[in-house]
């Protein structure tokens, strides 16, 4: 799911930035970029993260903006004397006139330099874990409100679902009849064309056709892993990741639904399981979303 989050820690004169975006994916894909000063520490940062976390495309970035007092300016004298001599022996070789002035010698490359001062990565470790997990709060924070939305939008999918479960119900006795009614009237032009009527046969022919139209199992089957979705839903929450759960619940579905569809021996029938496949697709593409 999406989420975005940003925290930040000063100490001294050093600003510790650090922004927490993700977006989505079937599984957790996390990197994280920090200043030099922290390389080190980049196993350790992604474990902390990682642990709250089981899906997403998770980018966390970390900046380190230095303040005017940890940087220093260094003159380097050896280089400047260098300069300095050059010019003396040019100047005393080919009759040159006037020296070389400080601020002409300041700009010469090499001669000044503005050096950074090293950052103690260890005072600043503490700072940097407490906005790190500030910001990764602030991105779970919205996808938890995306995910809620996320769920009201399943409850009125599984609703559908379970309106098609009973239509496959209402509809199931009545194609069992059809069938039955079918049996009969092929039994009775057999016995008008050949004088002979086998009932004990016909009794068999009716019940495998029952049998084999009967969809109650597939049914209950199908409305326990709707009322499991629901429960999974209502069991999401931060450290509770319900995705791969909800994965397996909808394979289920589908699995149940194909099997009706198999047994689907009349149009209308075969008309609410194509619906039913599609309102169980539209389902798998968002909770690839969902933690």
């Amino acid at each position: 799911m999406t989420g975005f989050g940003r925290a930040t820690r000063e100490d001294g004169d050093v600003a510790l930035e650090v922004e927490a975006r993700s977006v989505n994916h079937r599984h957790l894909d996390l990197r994280i970029r920090l200043p030099r000063a922290f390389a080190d520490q980049e196993t350790r940062l992604k474990q902390r993260v990682s642990g709250r976390l089981s899906r997403g495309k998770v980018d966390v970035t970390v900046n380190l903006v230095m303040g005017q007092a940890t940087s220093r300016l260094e003159i380097d004298e050896t280089i400047a004397a260098q300069y300095v001599d050059a010019a003396r022996r040019l100047r005393e070789t080919h009759g040159l006139g006037d020296g070389l002035d400080v601020s002409s010698l300041l700009a010469l490359p090499g001669v000044m330099n503005l050096v950074e001062n090293e950052v103690d990565p260890d005072r600043l470790l503490g700072p940097l874990e407490d906005a790190l997990d500030e910001a990764v709060d602030a991105m779970i924070a919205m996808r938890v409100a995306e995910g809620e939305s996320l769920a009201a939008e399943f409850e009125g999918r599984l609703q559908t679902v379970a309106r098609l479960a009973e239509a496959f119900e209402a509809r199931a006795g009545e194609v069992v009849e059809v069938a039955r009614q079918r049996l009969r009237k092929r039994a009775e032009q057999i016995e008008r064309e050949v004088g002979l009527m086998d009932e004990a046969r016909l009794h068999q022919e009716i019940v495998i056709a029952a049998d084999r139209l009967d969809i109650t199992e597939e049914l209950v089957r199908l409305r326990s892993h709707v009322d499991q979705f629901r429960e999974t839903l209502a069991s999401a929450g931060p450290g509770e990741p319900v995705g791969r759960r909800l994965d397996f619940l909808l394979q289920e579905l589908g699995r149940e639904t194909n099997t009706v569809g198999s047994k689907a021996s009349d149009a209308p029938l075969a008309q609410d399981v194509v619906e039913l496949k599609t309102e169980l697709e539209r389902i798998r593409e968002q909770v690839q979303n969902v933690e």
